[in-house]
């Protein structure tokens, strides 16, 4: 049942966030955790999100723009690495505030409830006409992509914060897509870094065969939505984004991601 599950969600969760550029991790880990426990739920899950980047690239790397990937994903990759470090940190004097809601129970994290804050600020910006009308100079780049790095490797949430500076700078849906999919295997190779102590201790409690199906459906769910991605415009890309962002947002202010 639980390959089932998990294969289910990883189909639908690489489909939907093919086009926002982030997502998948989030959404897949709290699935892995029912069934497993968290160390190795995270584990699994980065092994599954790193795997499904690389496969994108193939499927759309050639269409990344390269300012964005220097501008915007060097900054990001050296401030991912701080973000984890700065998260092993956090992770060993980390106030947390447990609840249950409906008979599940979760749990507030000082920083992911801040991060949650600030994801649906910058949504409930987004829908206000002035600032969705707004572009971002280029020169910004190197701030958003420092901004995003650090929340990558800090709490894994790179790409909300990436979508929202990429899309504000013009870029065609398909750069758009591509140049996000390679700056998340940029960041996530950064971040793996430090998190290669965590898959390792984890190995032997790892369901090889759970990450296998779940890697294979995130590929099928890849694949169609690029397919799907030529039909779409990069406003229904935007609403998509917002949407994702909001629910993302509003989840991990009330501690159930």
């Amino acid at each position: 049942m639980e390959i089932f599950i998990i294969s289910f969600v990883a189909l639908m969760a690489s489909f939907l966030t093919l086009f926002s550029g982030f997502g998948l991790g989030t959404l897949l880990m709290p699935f892995v955790a029912i069934f497993l426990p968290i160390d190795v739920a995270i584990a699994m899950t980065a092994i599954v999100h790193f795997a499904n980047n690389i496969f994108k690239v193939g499927l759309l790397g050639k269409e990344a723009n390269k300012m964005v990937l220097i501008k915007f994903g060097i900054p990001a990759v050296i401030f991912a690495f701080i973000g984890a470090l700065f998260l092993e940190y956090l992770m060993r004097a980390s106030f947390v505030f447990t609840y249950e809601l409906f008979g599940l129970s979760a749990t507030i994290v000082p920083i992911k409830f801040v991060v949650g804050i600030v994801i649906v600020v910058f949504v409930i910006l987004e829908l206000l006409p002035k600032f969705a009308s707004m572009s971002v100079d280029t020169k910004y780049l190197p701030l958003g992509g420092a901004i995003s790095g650090f929340f990558g490797g800090l709490s894994g949430h790179q790409g909300a914060f990436r979508s929202m500076f990429l899309i504000k700078i013009g870029l065609s849906k398909e750069a758009f897509v591509a140049s996000g999919v390679m700056v998340a295997v940029m960041v996530d190779s950064s971040r793996l870094l430090v998190y290669g102590s965590t898959i390792g201790s984890n190995a032997v409690s790892i369901d090889w065969i759970v990450v296998l199906s779940a890697t294979i459906s995130a590929f099928v769910g890849s694949y169609f939505g690029a397919k799907i991605l030529k039909k779409i415009t990069i406003e229904f890309i935007r609403y998509i984004i917002s949407g994702l962002l909001l629910l993302i947002g509003v989840l991990m202010m009330g501690g159930i991601l």
